[in-house]
């Protein structure tokens, strides 16, 4: 003899600032004895923007410091290096919604696009600084071999980024 037992659905809940799923947890009656509590990553909080400028710094440090990416923004038609920025916005897409939204995207996609925008650009600021700093960015020289030098050193960082963001 099967016996149906009726799970309530989970909801979304405020708790201490931060967004979580409240999962219910019943017994074999079906009477709710506990509750399970999940974090939700779905906002872009300053916490979360912390963690993007920290990973995006640990591989925008070596990569800025190699000759082979400044070499590469020299002899890369600009065509592939929009390939290039264009692919990391689609991997952090991707990593993005699997990780974060896959579940939770109705209500959320405002939270979704700007998590994506903001990481990319997050790590674009931090590569073009420390590009600048140690002089690799010819600014008012030659503007455009810089702006490629950096979307060429922001696809590696880009993704040390995204992959801290998940740090809960």
């Amino acid at each position: 003899m099967e016996q149906k037992v009726e799970i309530k659905e989970t909801t979304i809940k405020r708790i201490g600032g931060y967004l979580h799923r409240v999962v219910p947890i019943a017994d074999k009656s079906g009477e709710i004895i506990s509750y399970a509590l999940k974090p939700l990553m779905l906002e872009f909080k300053p916490r979360d923007i912390m963690q993007v400028i920290i990973g995006s710094a640990l591989l925008a440090i070596p990569v800025s410091f190699t000759e082979e990416a400044w070499n590469l923004g020299e002899t890369l038609p600009i065509f592939n290096v929009w390939i290039i920025a264009t692919l990391s916005l689609v991997l952090i897409s991707v990593f993005v919604y699997f990780n974060f939204y896959k579940v939770t995207l109705k209500g959320y996609v405002l939270d979704f696009i700007k998590r994506i925008i903001g990481t990319y650009l997050i790590s674009l600021i931090v590569v073009a600084l420390i590009l600048t700093l140690i002089e690799k960015c010819p600014w008012g020289i030659d503007n455009a071999l810089a702006i490629k030098r950096i979307i060429i050193v922001t696809f590696p960082a880009a993704m040390s980024g995204t992959l801290s963001d998940t740090i809960k």
